[in-house]
């Protein structure tokens, strides 16, 4: 009898670890870029600033949504 883990478990634990990371850092990294530097506000920086940030986001989110997509599809 083998031991250890099934290969194919171990596959899919590791697409949700990555699933699970990756959407926390970027979750984490716009909430602070957001709330803590004030670039989500309006009025407490520079117009181009906030249009700067939510471009950022939208990149990003497209981006993750590609990487996720990639990585359950295989």
């Amino acid at each position: 009898m083998e031991k250890g883990i099934d290969p194919r478990l171990r596959k899919q634990f590791k697409k949700i670890l990555l699933s699970y990371f990756f959407g926390t850092l970027w979750l984490m990294t716009n909430v602070m870029a957001g709330v803590y530097f004030k670039l989500a506000i309006r009025g407490a920086v520079p117009l181009y600033a906030n249009i700067l940030f939510y471009a950022f986001l939208i990149i990003t989110l497209l981006l993750l949504l590609r990487f996720l997509y990639k990585t359950w599809k295989q």
